[in-house]
């Protein structure tokens, strides 16, 4: 008898909080009549970027149906609920584009309200085609508010890149002639100026391990099938390519029999790398280090995912070449492979300052 009346009393909990919902929704239909001349008094903020929530309140705001920023009419969603005759609550748009325009709200009656406003859009920089540079070389930057940058400088210098195209999510710049080692990008479009995370690297300035070619007295110091080739290249027109034999635990790369004596002024060594039929580990290794060169060196891994460029840059404090005097090898050893032989393509193998 208890649990039968204990269910009474929640059906009919149930049932009045139904007619409450339902008194709620009759209630904001009737505060939310279209009307032939919405007032807006204020919109909060005035200024914002993609994602922020705006307020607006007036009178007659109720019943609309649409929302757009009139810069590329991009379209706003809502949630009519919280529409009614004196406020209206939507976000901005991540996709808006930047500057000064008009917010052109739509009723059902097909009567227009506009509302000044300015969208934050500054420039968004999330990948680069790539991060070596010398005068004249273009590169692609990927991001968002792109297409109205008017100037890119780099940062610490007065050198300019040029503009080649430009869109809302891909910017292609030419870099400039510049003595700077290396520098972050100043990005400006008509919201401000914005300085990039990545940081971009003048080959003139670096120390040259392989470019197009071998250099600073280094040459071939593979233990496999390896070359320069022109069937992949990063930057110019030839990479190195490695070769590593099904099975064999191998180390390619590059040897100055001479030796390199320490250069504590160099920060990174950085390189491109082109990866196999599918992903790998291959490790960093050098005869100088504490591990010595080859099998038994792998504090320094590397994973290079298959047929496509990867981009690294590892601190000189990681790799410590010149732990036990002169390097005379630098190289990559890979655990395998085990099932075929495959090839990787090395670019641009240099030491950064």
């Amino acid at each position: 008898m208890k649990t039968i009346k204990n269910l009474k009393i929640f059906l009919l909990a149930c049932m009045a909080g139904a007619l409450t919902i339902t008194g709620c929704t009759k209630e904001e239909q009737s505060n939310s009549k279209a009307s032939n001349s919405p007032v807006a008094n204020k919109l909060d903020p005035e200024r914002a970027s993609g994602n922020t929530v705006l307020t607006l309140t007036g009178s007659g705001l109720g019943d609309m149906t649409s929302i757009v920023f009139e810069k590329g009419n991009v379209p706003a969603s809502f949630n009519p609920t919280l529409n009614t005759d004196n406020a209206l609550i939507f976000r901005v748009p991540d996709t808006a584009n930047g500057g000064a325009q008009n917010i052109i709200l739509t009723n059902r009656l097909g009567v227009q309200l506009k509302v000044p406003f300015n969208v934050v859009a500054l420039p968004l920089v999330n990948t680069a085609s790539n991060y070596n540079f010398i005068e004249g070389t273009e590169i692609t930057l990927v991001g968002n508010n792109l297409e109205d940058v008017t100037s890119i400088t780099l940062d610490g210098a007065a050198a300019e890149a040029s503009i080649v195209s430009q869109s809302k999510k891909e910017l292609v710049i030419k870099m400039p002639a510049t003595t700077v080692n290396s520098a972050k990008l100043i990005l400006t479009n008509s919201t401000g100026p914005i300085t990039t995370n990545q940081v971009f690297v003048n080959l003139d300035k670096a120390y040259k391990i392989f470019t197009d070619d071998y250099g600073n007295g280094f040459e071939n110091g593979s233990w496999g099938p390896a070359s320069i080739s022109t069937d992949f290249a990063k930057s110019g027109t030839k990479s190195f390519k490695a070769g590593y034999n099904k099975g064999n635990w191998s180390a390619d790369g590059f040897a100055n029999w001479n030796g390199v004596a320490s250069m504590p002024e160099y920060n990174y060594l950085s390189f491109w790398v082109k990866g196999a039929s599918a992903d790998y580990t291959l490790y960093v290794t050098g005869d100088a280090r504490a591990g010595g060169y080859g099998n038994s060196d792998r504090s320094v891994p590397i994973i290079v995912p298959a047929n496509v460029w990867t981009y690294f840059k590892i601190p000189m404090t990681t790799l410590e070449l010149w732990k036990k005097g002169p390097m005379k090898q630098l190289g990559f050893w890979i655990e395998g492979p085990e099932k075929q032989d495959e090839s990787f393509y090395f670019d641009d193998v240099i030491l950064v300052k």
